[in-house]
């Protein structure tokens, strides 16, 4: 079983979202503890400690997360609508 752990940057923007949408993401989020890396999630890259990145798609959202392995968590690093999320 994984933990799942959110970025300040990430709980942040949840917070500003409407409750609807949040739980929404916050339900797929809950997933990934037992499924780090569902079918639907799309290799991005790896780190410079060799992390692996994932993108995972929450309806206009993405969610950017890194897998750490050894430690079983995932890390949510990044939440956002699709054209900004890549962006920084």
């Amino acid at each position: 079983m994984y933990q799942v752990h959110l970025s300040q940057k990430s709980e942040e923007f949840l917070n500003k979202l409407d409750s609807h949408i949040r739980e929404r993401i916050e339900n797929r989020l809950k997933k990934l503890s037992t499924i780090p890396i569902p079918s639907d999630a799309k290799f991005i890259t790896r780190d410079e400690i060799n992390d692996k990145i994932f993108r995972y798609r929450v309806g206009d959202y993405r969610v950017l997360y890194k897998v750490k392995v050894k430690e079983q968590i995932v890390l949510i690093t990044n939440i956002d609508k699709r054209p900004r999320i890549y962006d920084r």
